[in-house]
């Protein structure tokens, strides 16, 4: 196991959120960096302690790999970074009692590294860093200052660790994989979109929290289901976050399927070749409103409701 610092005073709110890390490749004049470089050697397991506004207010478990990855839909942040760069999904859990590093770096000086060390040696931190690593005595400290919500967050977040396998390519995978007019990289991303990881997940969460019938927020037990289906979407659209939503699995199944939807205002719309008792035994209400969406989801939904929803009951 690794133990990481990542420095999100940009990106805090956005890669917390979305259960990732994200960093460009390169300097903006293309020489290596080493705090992205370090993306490379994360591997599923290692710890991420989340640094910002001058406190540590969240600990993280890297769940996969990095993979190379467009830049996730930040906003005004990081309006400098390169297009590229390299992706860690990473669960998060931020603590009820934040540490200012500041205020102990009596203790943390002799363990700070010689080299590409996260904080001054004041305990100040350092705008250059992105991610760290953080040699094992330093991370005892921090963990011993972190104190109990330390273990209550790591026992949750060791549970969502993925496999560090190739899965068995589908068909369309196949297809992806045979396609001669996109490279390997952005088919590599796209596989990973199709399986419900990496940056098209990642883009979900920045923008969905929750099931929208259920109310799960736990990201663990939550899909993120394509709007317009996989099959119908452009590159871009497979990956875009306003193109999903996060639904509990079997809410999944019955918006994949065609079996509900929503109408611009956020009723759920429900079709007649749903039968009653699924309905009834799944929570599922007609009328229901599960609150408002953008228009960029508006418009995914349209299509939705015209191509995918059952709005006729099918006899045959």
């Amino acid at each position: 196991m690794n133990y990481w610092w990542v420095n999100q005073n940009q990106t805090y709110k956005a890669e917390v959120g979305g259960g990732f890390l994200w960093s460009p490749k390169t300097r903006s004049d293309g020489a290596r960096n080493q705090f992205y470089d370090n993306m490379l050697e994360v591997h599923p397991g290692d710890i991420v302690f989340s640094f910002c506004d001058t406190r540590i207010k969240a600990v993280g478990v890297a769940t996969q790999r990095a993979v190379s990855s467009p830049k996730p839909d930040f906003g005004s942040a990081g309006s400098s970074w390169s297009a590229e760069g390299w992706l860690v999904t990473t669960e998060f859990s931020v603590f009820d009692h934040p540490i200012r590093p500041k205020d102990h770096i009596d203790a943390l000086r002799p363990h700070l590294p010689v080299k590409y060390s996260p904080l001054q040696s004041t305990g100040d931190g350092l705008q250059s860093v992105y991610l760290a690593n953080v040699p094992p005595h330093m991370a005892e400290v921090l963990i011993q200052l972190i104190g109990l919500d330390y273990p209550a967050a790591i026992d949750s977040l060791m549970t969502r660790i993925e496999p560090d396998v190739e899965a068995p390519l589908k068909a369309v995978e196949m297809a992806l994989l045979e396609r001669t007019d996109i490279g390997p990289t952005q088919k590599k991303q796209l596989i990973n979109a199709r399986r419900g990881q990496g940056l098209f997940r990642a883009n979900v969460r920045l923008h969905e929290y929750a099931c929208r019938l259920t109310l799960v927020s736990d990201p663990e037990h939550l899909r993120a289901s394509h709007i317009k289906p996989w099959k119908d979407s452009s590159d871009s659209e497979k990956l875009d976050g306003s193109n999903g939503l996060l639904l509990a699995p079997h809410i999944d199944h019955l918006f994949d399927r065609g079996f509900i939807s929503f109408d611009d205002s956020g009723l759920v719309l429900i079709s007649p070749a749903l039968t009653s008792s699924i309905a009834s035994a799944w929570g599922v209400a007609a009328g229901k409103n599960v609150g408002s969406f953008t228009e960029n989801q508006k418009s995914y939904l349209a299509y939705h409701r015209q191509n995918v929803f059952k709005a006729v009951k099918n006899n045959f």
